[in-house]
């Protein structure tokens, strides 16, 4: 099934109830992302949802590690992170919603996600090494529940693994279309946005050692969410 990619426009249509698609969360993520991923913990018990503070920037930073794991082969990165296009923000990206589309009765609010970008990646392969590339159009929602929980959005390609060495692949995430990668969300000081076990459609290329066969990867990270706006403040998703 094949998705258009999402257009800050149409992720802001979140907070009025749709979830950020991607080009078809991803994706939470997050993703993180055609194919919806699954979440370890139970269904939300979802009501009404407010993010705030209404109209603040913020940055989503990985705490420990991010994983990716395709087949046997595990990928592993250190760095990861999703910011706004400058310290304030110039734009609706990594932005919450201004009042009153910070708020939805029934459904989840979000909107556009600068797409996060990953380093420090190592393979579980000796001699083999690890880039990933991202690109397009991303998006995040949340819904309040118990638990609460997050959607990260991803366009079709727009997450690209690339390996080095002794074996030479490119793994690509969402190959037919967008996809949603399904998470959880945690208030705190700072807050959480975690993906646990969260399958990633994925299309395989290469030879020796490569995982071919695999058509998901199975994603793990936890991101702490802070306020750029205002560092005193926190970003919560409450009632």
């Amino acid at each position: 099934m094949t998705h258009r990619s999402p257009t800050p426009s149409t992720l802001r249509r979140a907070a009025r109830g749709t979830v950020a698609a991607g080009a078809g969360l991803a994706a939470a993520a997050a993703l993180a992302l055609a194919g919806t991923g699954t979440a370890t913990a139970r269904q939300a018990v979802a009501g009404s949802t407010t993010v705030g503070p209404a109209g603040h920037y913020f940055a989503a930073d990985l705490t420990g590690n991010a994983t990716f794991k395709a087949g046997s082969v595990t990928v592993t990165c250190t760095v990861s992170s999703s910011r706004p296009t400058s310290p304030t923000g110039t734009d609706d990206a990594n932005r919450i919603p201004d009042a009153p589309d910070n708020s939805n009765a029934a459904g989840p609010v979000g909107g556009p996600l600068n797409a996060p970008t990953y380093g420090s990646c190592r393979t579980s392969m000796p001699g083999v090494w690890a880039t990933i590339t991202t690109s397009g159009s991303w998006g995040v929602s949340v819904r309040h529940g118990d638990p609460s929980t997050a959607s990260l959005a991803m366009p079709r390609g727009g997450f690209v693994l690339k390996t080095s060495g002794l074996a030479n692949c490119t793994v690509t995430a969402a190959p037919d279309g967008g996809a949603t990668v399904a998470g959880g969300w945690t208030n705190g000081s700072p807050s959480k946005l975690s993906f646990v076990n969260a399958a990633v459609p994925v299309d395989v290329v290469g030879g020796f050692g490569c995982p071919t066969s695999a058509t998901s990867s199975i994603f793990n990270a936890v991101y702490d969410i802070t306020d750029v706006t205002d560092p005193a403040s926190q970003i919560t998703v409450t009632e």
